[in-house]
Protein backbone atom coordinates (compact mmCIF):
# COMPACT_ATOMS: atom_id res chain seq x y z
CA UNK A 1 0.00 0.00 0.00
CA UNK A 2 1.34 3.39 -1.02
CA UNK A 3 0.53 6.99 -0.17
CA UNK A 4 0.30 9.03 -3.38
CA UNK A 5 -0.31 12.74 -3.91
CA UNK A 6 -1.53 15.15 -6.56
CA UNK A 7 -2.64 18.77 -6.47
CA UNK A 8 -3.77 21.58 -8.75
CA UNK A 9 -5.84 19.44 -11.10
CA UNK A 10 -7.72 22.56 -12.28
CA UNK A 11 -10.59 20.60 -13.76
CA UNK A 12 -12.08 23.66 -15.40
CA UNK A 13 -9.77 22.83 -18.31
CA UNK A 14 -11.01 20.06 -20.67
CA UNK A 15 -7.48 18.65 -21.06
CA UNK A 16 -7.18 18.29 -17.29
CA UNK A 17 -10.55 16.56 -17.06
CA UNK A 18 -9.39 14.12 -19.73
CA UNK A 19 -6.19 13.55 -17.76
CA UNK A 20 -8.23 12.77 -14.66
CA UNK A 21 -10.37 10.27 -16.53
CA UNK A 22 -7.26 8.59 -17.97
CA UNK A 23 -5.62 8.24 -14.57
CA UNK A 24 -5.16 4.50 -13.93
CA UNK A 25 -6.63 2.76 -10.89
CA UNK A 26 -4.53 2.24 -7.76
CA UNK A 27 -7.00 0.13 -5.76
CA UNK A 28 -4.65 -0.58 -2.84
CA UNK A 29 -3.30 2.96 -2.47
CA UNK A 30 -4.35 6.22 -0.82
CA UNK A 31 -4.41 9.49 -2.76
CA UNK A 32 -3.86 12.97 -1.36
CA UNK A 33 -5.61 15.77 -3.25
CA UNK A 34 -3.69 18.83 -2.08
CA UNK A 35 -6.08 21.52 -3.27
CA UNK A 36 -7.06 23.48 -6.37
CA UNK A 37 -8.97 20.56 -7.80
CA UNK A 38 -11.55 23.00 -9.17
CA UNK A 39 -13.67 26.05 -8.35
CA UNK A 40 -17.18 24.66 -7.83
CA UNK A 41 -18.87 22.08 -5.68
CA UNK A 42 -20.37 20.46 -8.78
CA UNK A 43 -16.92 19.85 -10.28
CA UNK A 44 -15.48 18.64 -6.98
CA UNK A 45 -18.30 16.10 -6.85
CA UNK A 46 -17.33 14.96 -10.36
CA UNK A 47 -13.71 14.58 -9.20
CA UNK A 48 -14.73 12.42 -6.26
CA UNK A 49 -17.02 10.33 -8.46
CA UNK A 50 -14.08 9.74 -10.81
CA UNK A 51 -11.41 9.07 -8.19
CA UNK A 52 -13.07 7.20 -5.31
CA UNK A 53 -13.44 3.99 -7.40
CA UNK A 54 -9.73 4.14 -8.33
CA UNK A 55 -8.21 4.45 -4.85
CA UNK A 56 -8.68 2.84 -1.47
CA UNK A 57 -8.98 6.24 0.24
CA UNK A 58 -8.91 9.93 -0.72
CA UNK A 59 -7.60 12.77 1.46
CA UNK A 60 -8.53 16.33 0.45
CA UNK A 61 -7.46 19.79 1.56
CA UNK A 62 -8.82 22.98 0.02
CA UNK A 63 -6.83 25.24 -2.23
CA UNK A 64 -7.67 28.86 -2.84
CA UNK A 65 -9.60 27.97 -6.02
CA UNK A 66 -12.06 25.75 -4.13
CA UNK A 67 -12.83 28.71 -1.88
CA UNK A 68 -13.65 31.11 -4.72
CA UNK A 69 -17.18 32.41 -5.11
CA UNK A 70 -17.64 32.92 -8.82
CA UNK A 71 -19.78 35.85 -10.00
CA UNK A 72 -23.01 35.07 -11.82
CA UNK A 73 -22.88 31.45 -10.66
CA UNK A 74 -25.45 29.29 -8.91
CA UNK A 75 -23.10 28.75 -5.95
CA UNK A 76 -23.23 31.84 -3.75
CA UNK A 77 -21.71 30.62 -0.46
CA UNK A 78 -18.65 32.59 0.64
CA UNK A 79 -15.66 31.99 2.87
CA UNK A 80 -16.06 29.64 5.80
CA UNK A 81 -19.58 28.82 4.68
CA UNK A 82 -18.38 27.54 1.32
CA UNK A 83 -15.59 25.60 2.99
CA UNK A 84 -18.08 23.87 5.30
CA UNK A 85 -20.29 22.96 2.34
CA UNK A 86 -17.28 21.28 0.70
CA UNK A 87 -16.60 19.36 3.91
CA UNK A 88 -20.18 18.09 3.77
CA UNK A 89 -19.61 16.96 0.19
CA UNK A 90 -16.41 15.15 1.17
CA UNK A 91 -18.27 13.23 3.85
CA UNK A 92 -20.76 11.97 1.28
CA UNK A 93 -17.81 10.23 -0.42
CA UNK A 94 -15.97 9.34 2.82
CA UNK A 95 -13.07 11.59 1.83
CA UNK A 96 -10.81 12.55 4.75
CA UNK A 97 -10.62 16.33 5.35
CA UNK A 98 -8.91 18.81 7.71
CA UNK A 99 -11.99 18.56 9.95
CA UNK A 100 -11.71 14.80 10.50
CA UNK A 101 -9.57 12.80 12.95
CA UNK A 102 -6.05 12.38 11.62
CA UNK A 103 -5.68 8.78 10.43
CA UNK A 104 -2.80 6.62 11.59
CA UNK A 105 -1.06 4.89 8.70
CA UNK A 106 1.57 2.15 8.82
CA UNK A 107 4.05 1.29 6.10
CA UNK A 108 7.14 -0.91 6.35
CA UNK A 109 6.76 -1.07 10.14
CA UNK A 110 6.81 2.71 10.42
CA UNK A 111 3.86 4.59 11.91
CA UNK A 112 2.64 7.87 10.46
CA UNK A 113 -0.05 10.39 11.30
CA UNK A 114 -1.58 11.78 8.11
CA UNK A 115 -2.55 15.37 8.88
CA UNK A 116 -4.58 17.25 6.25
CA UNK A 117 -4.42 20.98 7.01
CA UNK A 118 -6.26 24.12 5.95
CA UNK A 119 -4.16 27.19 6.81
CA UNK A 120 -4.51 29.91 4.14
CA UNK A 121 -2.05 32.85 3.92
CA UNK A 122 -1.58 36.24 5.57
CA UNK A 123 0.73 38.19 3.20
CA UNK A 124 3.72 37.52 5.50
CA UNK A 125 5.76 35.85 2.72
CA UNK A 126 7.15 39.28 1.84
CA UNK A 127 10.45 41.08 2.47
CA UNK A 128 10.92 42.23 6.06
CA UNK A 129 11.04 45.87 5.02
CA UNK A 130 7.57 45.78 3.41
CA UNK A 131 4.78 46.49 5.94
CA UNK A 132 1.77 44.18 5.80
CA UNK A 133 -0.48 47.04 4.74
CA UNK A 134 1.71 47.68 1.69
CA UNK A 135 2.15 44.05 0.60
CA UNK A 136 -0.51 44.06 -2.11
CA UNK A 137 0.69 47.42 -3.46
CA UNK A 138 4.24 45.98 -3.50
CA UNK A 139 3.07 43.04 -5.63
CA UNK A 140 0.94 45.23 -7.89
CA UNK A 141 3.92 47.47 -8.62
CA UNK A 142 5.16 44.59 -10.80
CA UNK A 143 1.72 43.90 -12.28
CA UNK A 144 0.85 41.00 -9.97
CA UNK A 145 -2.56 40.70 -8.34
CA UNK A 146 -4.00 37.36 -7.25
CA UNK A 147 -7.58 36.63 -8.32
CA UNK A 148 -8.27 35.76 -4.67
CA UNK A 149 -8.54 39.47 -4.00
CA UNK A 150 -11.88 39.53 -5.79
CA UNK A 151 -13.13 35.94 -5.45
CA UNK A 152 -11.88 34.51 -2.12
CA UNK A 153 -13.98 36.05 0.63
CA UNK A 154 -13.14 35.55 4.33
CA UNK A 155 -16.73 35.62 5.68
CA UNK A 156 -17.45 35.69 8.59
CA UNK A 157 -13.89 36.76 9.42
CA UNK A 158 -12.94 40.40 8.88
CA UNK A 159 -9.97 39.49 6.66
CA UNK A 160 -8.09 36.58 5.12
CA UNK A 161 -5.34 37.26 7.66
CA UNK A 162 -7.79 36.76 10.53
CA UNK A 163 -9.11 33.56 8.96
CA UNK A 164 -5.54 32.33 8.50
CA UNK A 165 -4.65 33.08 12.13
CA UNK A 166 -7.71 31.23 13.38
CA UNK A 167 -6.90 28.20 11.21
CA UNK A 168 -3.25 28.16 12.30
CA UNK A 169 -4.13 28.33 16.01
CA UNK A 170 -6.79 25.62 15.67
CA UNK A 171 -4.50 23.35 13.64
CA UNK A 172 -1.48 23.76 15.91
CA UNK A 173 -3.55 22.65 18.90
CA UNK A 174 -4.79 19.60 17.00
CA UNK A 175 -1.25 18.64 15.96
CA UNK A 176 -0.05 18.99 19.56
CA UNK A 177 -2.83 16.69 20.71
CA UNK A 178 -2.09 14.13 18.00
CA UNK A 179 1.63 14.18 18.80
CA UNK A 180 0.91 13.58 22.49
CA UNK A 181 -1.46 10.71 21.71
CA UNK A 182 1.01 8.95 19.35
CA UNK A 183 4.55 10.07 20.29
CA UNK A 184 6.09 7.15 18.37
CA UNK A 185 4.54 8.28 15.07
CA UNK A 186 5.80 10.89 12.63
CA UNK A 187 3.60 13.29 10.72
CA UNK A 188 2.90 13.65 7.04
CA UNK A 189 1.69 17.27 6.89
CA UNK A 190 -0.62 18.05 3.96
CA UNK A 191 -1.52 21.61 3.00
CA UNK A 192 -2.27 23.38 -0.25
CA UNK A 193 0.11 26.26 0.45
CA UNK A 194 3.83 25.71 1.20
CA UNK A 195 4.68 25.91 4.89
CA UNK A 196 7.94 27.80 4.42
CA UNK A 197 8.68 31.13 2.77
CA UNK A 198 11.95 29.87 1.26
CA UNK A 199 9.95 27.21 -0.61
CA UNK A 200 7.33 29.65 -1.94
CA UNK A 201 9.41 30.24 -5.03
CA UNK A 202 7.74 31.36 -8.24
CA UNK A 203 10.65 32.65 -10.37
CA UNK A 204 8.50 34.18 -13.11
CA UNK A 205 6.30 36.10 -10.64
CA UNK A 206 8.33 36.31 -7.40
CA UNK A 207 6.00 38.82 -5.73
CA UNK A 208 3.15 36.32 -5.95
CA UNK A 209 4.71 34.89 -2.76
CA UNK A 210 2.43 36.98 -0.52
CA UNK A 211 -0.49 34.73 -1.54
CA UNK A 212 1.50 31.54 -0.84
CA UNK A 213 1.44 30.95 2.91
CA UNK A 214 2.24 32.25 6.37
CA UNK A 215 5.39 32.56 8.45
CA UNK A 216 3.45 31.07 11.36
CA UNK A 217 4.15 27.60 9.95
CA UNK A 218 7.82 27.96 9.02
CA UNK A 219 9.09 25.85 11.94
CA UNK A 220 6.30 23.31 12.22
CA UNK A 221 8.44 20.70 10.46
CA UNK A 222 10.97 20.84 13.33
CA UNK A 223 8.58 21.56 16.19
CA UNK A 224 6.77 18.31 15.38
CA UNK A 225 8.21 14.95 14.37
CA UNK A 226 7.65 15.26 10.61
CA UNK A 227 8.70 12.85 7.89
CA UNK A 228 7.29 14.75 4.91
CA UNK A 229 5.31 17.86 3.99
CA UNK A 230 3.04 17.75 0.93
CA UNK A 231 1.80 20.90 -0.79
CA UNK A 232 0.82 22.36 -4.15
CA UNK A 233 -0.19 25.85 -5.33
CA UNK A 234 3.06 26.80 -7.05
CA UNK A 235 2.69 24.63 -10.18
CA UNK A 236 6.38 23.76 -9.84
CA UNK A 237 6.80 20.09 -8.92
CA UNK A 238 9.91 19.47 -6.89
CA UNK A 239 11.39 17.73 -3.89
CA UNK A 240 13.32 19.78 -1.34
CA UNK A 241 14.81 19.10 2.08
CA UNK A 242 14.93 21.37 5.09
CA UNK A 243 16.42 20.21 8.41
CA UNK A 244 16.29 16.64 7.13
CA UNK A 245 12.54 16.84 6.36
CA UNK A 246 11.28 16.16 2.85
CA UNK A 247 9.01 18.77 1.21
CA UNK A 248 7.06 17.64 -1.85
CA UNK A 249 5.32 20.04 -4.24
CA UNK A 250 2.91 17.83 -6.22
CA UNK A 251 1.08 20.13 -8.66
CA UNK A 252 -0.24 19.06 -12.04
CA UNK A 253 -1.01 22.62 -13.12
CA UNK A 254 -2.55 24.16 -16.22
CA UNK A 255 -2.49 22.18 -19.50
CA UNK A 256 0.36 24.13 -21.06
CA UNK A 257 2.48 23.41 -17.98
CA UNK A 258 2.17 19.63 -17.86
CA UNK A 259 1.60 18.86 -21.55
CA UNK A 260 4.90 20.51 -22.47
CA UNK A 261 6.61 17.83 -20.34
CA UNK A 262 4.90 14.97 -22.19
CA UNK A 263 3.76 13.41 -18.94
CA UNK A 264 1.79 10.19 -19.05
CA UNK A 265 -1.10 9.72 -16.61
CA UNK A 266 1.07 7.48 -14.42
CA UNK A 267 3.47 10.42 -13.93
CA UNK A 268 0.77 12.73 -12.56
CA UNK A 269 0.78 11.23 -9.08
CA UNK A 270 3.76 11.53 -6.73
CA UNK A 271 4.64 8.70 -4.38
CA UNK A 272 5.08 10.01 -0.84
CA UNK A 273 5.34 6.84 1.25
CA UNK A 274 7.37 4.70 0.82
CA UNK A 275 9.84 7.32 -0.34
CA UNK A 276 11.00 6.59 -3.86
CA UNK A 277 14.68 5.87 -4.33
CA UNK A 278 16.70 8.60 -6.04
CA UNK A 279 18.92 5.99 -7.68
Amino acid sequence: MKLLALSDLHLGFPDNRAALENLPAYPEDWLILAGDVCETQKTLKYAFESLTPKFRQLIWVPGNHELWTLPRHEETLRGEYKYRSLIDLCRQFKVITPEDPYPNWTCEDKSYILAPLFLLYDYSFRPDEIPEGEAIEWAMSEGILCTDESLLHPDPYPSRQAWCESRCNYTFRRLEQAASASPESSFILINHFPLRRDLALTPRVPRFSIWCGTRKTEHWHTHFNVSAVVSGHLHIRRTAYRDGVRFEEVSLGYPHQWKSKNWSPTQFVKQIIPEESSD
